[in-house]
């Protein structure tokens, strides 16, 4: 029986998905790419009635890092990355925040290594080195709940734009592939943008595929 309770709140500057995952039997609870707006996310949480016990960001790029610190001072949680974005994290060029609008830096606390798997909030969880938007960006997949985090590598009918520092759109057509290849039909995607999706609805109509 599927335990996640999920909630997507739009935030930022440019309306990223921050999603809250909820394990409906211990209470504890995910943050994903909190974007910005610290204290409504906090608000959501508490409307939730969760327990945050880590954040998960799918890459490093400003408007989805907005509320890292705020929120892991908080709630005194681990932050999570792909190795191969630390870099990106921590710099405000390569993260985009110095030509937005005020500069940002951040860091994971616990850096993951392709494929690797980490439980957390009671889920098994995988993270999925998928570059391409940036070089460390990163997914992470919950097979006992068939859900994909695609952060900006998989959208609804799209894929992240690859004329970033760091893109490459050689990258990300192996990494799309990866997913709509190695992932069951059912997976529901949450991307890092607008509305969910499915793996098999991607493979049959995502125009990048």
């Amino acid at each position: 029986m599927k335990k996640a309770i999920i909630k997507s709140m739009v935030l930022g500057p440019v309306a990223t998905n921050c999603i809250l995952i909820k394990n409906s039997e211990t209470k504890e609870l995910l943050i994903v790419d909190p974007a910005d707006q610290a204290g409504d996310i906090s608000q959501a949480v508490t409307l939730l009635d969760g327990q945050p016990v880590g954040i998960l960001l799918t890459h490093g790029h400003f408007d989805h890092i907005g509320a890292v610190d705020d929120l892991r001072d908080l709630y005194d949680i681990p932050v999570f990355a792909c190795r191969e974005e630390a870099d990106v994290l921590e710099d405000p060029e390569l993260n985009l925040s110095a030509a937005w609008n005020e500069s940002c830096s951040t860091h994971a606390d616990r850096l993951l290594d392709d494929g690797e798997k980490f439980t957390l909030a009671g889920f098994e969880i995988q993270m999925l080195h998928t570059p391409g938007h940036t070089h460390g960006s990163c997914c992470y997949y919950i097979p006992e709940e068939g859900i994909l985090l695609s952060g900006d590598t998989l959208f609804a009918g799209s894929v992240g734009r690859m004329d970033f520092p760091t893109s490459s759109g050689r990258a990300m057509q192996a990494s799309l592939q990866r997913l709509l290849c190695d992932l069951p039909e059912d997976t529901a995607v949450y991307p890092g943008h607008e509305s969910t999706t499915t793996i098999g609805h991607e493979k049959r109509y995502n125009p990048f595929a």
